[in-house]
């Protein structure tokens, strides 16, 4: 197919140039002229891209001349390498010989020369160190060389070459004069097409990158589109994304000439094809994706990282003067890598003082060739662009965390004051539900306590005003005054217990241990207990493995908590059920223990109450309802003395199977058993 491109240029071309060629042309050779231009013409308008346009030329001119070598390259451009044809049986040439012999002392001339320059043996007209380089470079003798015009400019060179001494003869020199005319066309055809490509590739790199940071994509793939997209913007081998992590964060803020504590890490990679799998002119290569190093390790990065913000552009390491890659204190995986075109150039962060020197280096941008290769001032520019858009990246990265870390910790600090907002309010309700709570327990006790004191001394008031009457028989003064002396120790018994809880409370009670048998004080209990229980038919059985049991405790405190005990199960048992109380002794690492189970059978305890059944002034619901006698200080007072005689006290209610009755039991454990012998 024909590129329209090429019929456009050509017809300008040809319409200023071409009737000039047929005018001058004096040789007898037109008919082979018009032959080769017509071969160059149709070269030109069908060859598919730059490089397969010189080198068909390049051949052509080769064979047209009959000569051992031809050489076509473009002056001061180096988008492409120059087109080499050699004849069959000419040494194999490496891809840098070209370039090396126009840069022969002999053939390098500042594009001065306007007539073919000829020259019979290049071994004659040289130095001993010219013809040393010449031979080194490219074995050819005898070259014929002419500068190609575009618009009167030179835009490229011609080389004709034979391997052994020839005269070049001036029908020759005519003729590559007159055809340069069209090579000139062809390069330049040649530099526009690259041109244009290089800008469609330039194009769709801004492209891809500008929609990569609109579209708020993850910084690593903004990253990695920007070293991919250039790389092949550019058509080299490897691009590389590096990354800097400062020691000291100081640094950052600080301009400093001493070098910092930095690490730096390979954040994105990009290889082409070629440089992965290895081709005949490229050798495969390591992959450096996440490896890091120290600043310090690495001589091209020191350069980098002091020459910022100015990129450093090496046309071929080995002539890159003051960089020493390969030393012992400086070669890190960077240098081990290295091809011999490197562009490095440096991210940079915010400036201080509005001063680019002092900006902070975020990382650097670097880009690899496996060929020496010059960098154009477009390219430069264009990769300083997307250096500072993928700085730019970076930063609003930087940021968005910050501001991320700054919201998740104030959002931290709110949730945390919501917290304890939440956990104040429910101390407060709490604390409203204990003030309810103590209220009502308030109001019970008061009630308790405005009956159990206003009814013995009623009683005792009427007694005092019966016993005033005149000619009172003796045997009802006898009877009102036992009635008077039974209410007034209700009234003693009453404060007494108030008295007695206030001072285990305030632990002003002190023990005072003596021997007691237990079984004989449950005994002597359980008569007088049988009797009060008569009226509701409750039977009291003892269980226990032995008839005595000595124990070290306080006979008074003892005898107090089994009286309210019984008392309690009395108060809440069923008629005509049984109260049993258990007896047993055990020894557990080594302390002996005697163990209480007092039971009794009635409409058991609800879960709420078990939880407060041993505060003072709480009594069980219902309780009021029912009538049940009491102050609600009967188990309080037995907690307190259970805890003064350093025991364990514990309280079950569980319903009976097939029974709306409960099984309530009370388990007291007294320490200091003494165990005597059975009788």
């Amino acid at each position: 197919m024909v590129n329209p491109l090429n019929l456009g240029l050509y017809s300008i071309v040809e319409s200023v140039i071409g009737q000039e060629q047929t005018q001058n042309l004096l040789v007898p050779d037109s008919i082979q002229l018009a032959q080769i231009e017509q071969q160059i013409t149709q070269i030109i308008l069908t060859s598919p891209d730059p490089e397969t346009l010189l080198e068909s030329i390049t051949r052509t001119l080769g064979e047209f001349f009959q000569v051992d070598l031809c050489l076509i390259a473009a002056a001061a451009d180096s988008s492409f390498k120059p087109a080499l044809w050699s004849a069959d049986g000419y040494p194999t040439l490496s891809p840098e010989h070209p370039v090396q012999l126009l840069e022969h002392p002999v053939l390098s001339d500042n594009f001065t020369g306007a007539d073919p320059l000829a020259i019979t043996d290049i071994h004659i007209c040289a130095s001993e160190k010219a013809r040393g380089e010449a031979w080194g470079r490219l074995p050819t003798r005898a070259v014929v060389r002419i500068y190609t015009r575009f618009q009167s400019f030179v835009n490229g060179v011609i080389v004709l070459g034979r391997l052994q001494p020839y005269e070049w003869t001036t029908r020759e020199k005519e003729l590559l004069k007159m055809i340069s005319d069209k090579v000139a066309i062809a390069i330049s055809q040649a530099q526009m097409t690259l041109q244009v490509q290089a800008a469609t590739r330039h194009q769709t790199l801004l492209n891809q990158l500008i929609g990569a940071i609109k579209s708020a994509l993850d910084l690593n793939e903004i990253l990695e589109i920007a070293i991919a997209s250039t790389a092949q913007a550019l058509m080299v081998d490897r691009g590389l994304l590096l990354l800097l992590k400062y020691s000291d964060p100081l640094f950052k803020t600080q301009h400093s000439k001493r070098l910092p504590k930095t690490e730096v890490t390979v954040a994105c990679e990009w290889s082409s094809p070629s440089l992965e799998h290895g081709t005949p002119n490229t050798e495969s290569s390591t992959s450096l994706l996440n490896q890091s190093f120290w600043l310090s390790e690495s001589a091209l990065c020191q350069r980098a990282f002091k020459s910022a913000p100015e990129p450093i552009a090496i046309v071929n390491q080995q002539d890159a003067p003051g960089l020493d890659v390969w030393s012992a204190a400086n070669c890190s995986i960077l240098e081990q890598e290295m091809m011999p075109a490197v562009l490095i150039v440096p991210l940079l962060g915010a400036y201080s003082n509005n001063s680019p020197t002092t900006a902070t280096v975020l990382g650097f941008l670097v880009l690899q060739h496996h060929q020496p290769r010059s960098w154009q001032t477009n390219e430069l520019e264009l990769v300083k662009w997307v250096s500072v858009q993928v700085s730019a990246a970076i930063i609003q990265n930087q940021t968005l965390r910050q501001v991320q870390s700054l919201v998740e910790d104030r959002t931290a600090q709110l949730q945390g004051s919501l917290e304890i907002q939440a956990k104040l309010y429910e101390k407060t309700r709490q604390q409203m539900n204990q003030l309810q709570q103590l209220n009502l327990l308030k109001d019970e006790f008061l009630s308790s306590m405005s009956h159990e004191l206003r009814t013995p001394l009623t009683t005792m008031s009427l007694a005092i005003r019966m016993l005033r009457q005149p000619q009172l028989p003796s045997e009802r003064r006898d009877k009102y005054l036992e009635i008077l002396e039974q209410e007034c120790n209700k009234e003693i018994d009453l404060i007494n217990d108030l008295l007695s809880l206030q001072r285990l409370e305030s632990n002003q009670s002190q023990l005072q241990p003596q021997k007691v048998d237990l079984m004989l004080l449950i005994k002597e209990l359980a008569q007088s207990f049988e009797e009060k229980w008569a009226n509701k038919r409750l039977t009291f059985t003892v269980e226990s493995p032995v008839r005595s049991l000595g124990l070290n405790t306080d006979p008074d405190s003892l005898n107090r908590i089994l009286i309210e005990l019984l008392t309690n199960a009395g108060k809440y048992s069923d008629a005509d059920t049984t109260i049993t109380l258990q007896v047993t002794h055990k020894v557990q690492h080594s302390v002996n223990q005697v163990v209480l189970n007092l039971s009794n059978t009635g409409s058991g305890i609800s879960p709420t109450d078990l939880t407060h059944i041993f505060e003072k002034f709480h009594r069980g619901q219902g309780v009021t309802q029912k009538a049940v006698q009491g102050t609600g200080l009967g188990l309080a007072l037995v907690k307190c003395l259970v805890q003064h005689l350093n025991g364990t006290i514990d309280v079950t209610s569980s319903p009976l199977e097939n029974s709306h009755r409960h099984l309530t039991s009370f388990t007291l454990t007294l320490p200091q058993l003494q165990r005597s012998a059975e009788s």
